[in-house]
């Protein structure tokens, strides 16, 4: 692939785009379907469907991939680390992690990357993520994901450590859009605009993360189908969908109840803009049975399918005057 010089951000000067040894095609990304989250209140149905060699419970048969948490596998041994390995034998498994503090000014974790690498190596997962915020400052860790001041020095920042993470990792991540409840009054770009500008210039993922989209949007004003239709094509390797909860005129992404019928909206816009990318179900509070979680699941592969739709059926689409949606296609195969 041909990586750019140069990434143009709205209203700015070009920005030098981060090169790194880790460069591949950005398709490396497996469309796999649609996934959920390993978490522990499962572990039992999923070690009990797994027993037999096979995926003897009926909700494993509606389940394409797991995410797991990279920062609780991290420990050797235990439960946790058996049920992955076994997992592991029947499904493709996703590391999603919320430890990097990509946009911290502190020095990069060479202990935690050193860890995540040597997990990445014992069980060789499909995918690598974590998020487009900082979580520590000054040594001491928040336990949670801030945002960025969305300027120009944060977007070279950020994507020169992600560079330098890649490059520690040997491969490409993808970086989640975070959902935001507060608006830094240092910011010169919209979201929509600073997070694109980051991947572009990093040269990574996007974790495409539609319920903090819609959060988001509502939490600041702006239209959350603009937002997705702006991200850069070819950029979207995964896709997020979860539930989200109303606390006063604010919305919070609780990850705690179904998604709600607009972000599946938001959804089927964002497989036919980006293509039919691993879709994950997130529920991590008041978490139900795993056939529960696994219908959403269900519900995320039908509605991808619903959305991508042979050649031939866009092509007749677009005589009788409706969008055209072939150049969508090929994301899916």
């Amino acid at each position: 692939m041909t990586i750019p010089s140069t990434v143009e951000v709205a209203g700015s000067p070009a920005i030098p785009a981060v090169r790194g040894r880790w460069v591949t095609d950005p398709r490396e990304f497996p469309a796999l379907g649609a996934g959920i989250g390993l978490r522990a209140p499962h572990y039992p149905a999923i070690e009990a469907g797994l027993s037999s060699g096979g995926r003897s419970d009926t909700a494993l048969t509606e389940i394409d991939w797991f995410e797991a948490l990279s920062d609780n596998y991290l420990a050797p041994g235990g439960r946790p680390r058996s049920v992955l390995h076994k997992a592991r034998e029947h499904f493709p498994i996703v590391l999603h992690g919320v430890g990097m503090s990509l946009g911290s000014t502190d020095p990069l974790d060479e202990e935690y990357l050193r860890r995540l690498a040597a997990l990445i190596d014992e069980i060789e997962p499909a995918m690598v993520s974590d998020h487009l915020a900082w979580s520590g400052v000054g040594g001491r860790f928040g336990h949670d994901l801030y945002p960025l001041p969305m300027t120009e020095q944060a977007v070279r920042h950020v994507a020169e450590r992600i560079a330098r993470v890649q490059d520690r990792l040997g491969r490409r991540i993808l970086v989640e859009n975070i959902s935001s409840y507060a608006e830094l009054a240092t910011s010169t770009l919209d979201e929509a605009d600073f997070v694109a500008a980051v991947v572009d210039l990093a040269d990574c993922g996007l974790l495409l993360d539609v319920n903090n989209v819609f959060v988001s949007a509502h939490n600041h004003g702006f239209d959350p189908r603009a937002y997705i239709l702006r991200m850069p094509r070819g950029r979207v390797g995964q896709i997020h969908l979860a539930g989200h909860s109303k606390r006063g005129e604010m919305l919070l992404d609780t990850h705690d109840q179904p998604v709600r019928d607009e972000v599946w909206e938001l959804y089927r816009l964002a497989v036919e803009t980006h293509g039919a990318a691993a879709t994950l179900i997130e529920w991590d509070d008041h978490v139900p049975s795993l056939a529960r979680v696994a219908q959403e699941a269900a519900q995320a592969r039908a509605v991808a399918a619903e959305c991508v739709r042979p050649a031939s059926s866009a092509r007749a689409d677009a005589r009788a005057g409706a969008p055209d949606r072939e150049r969508w296609l090929t994301c899916a195969s």
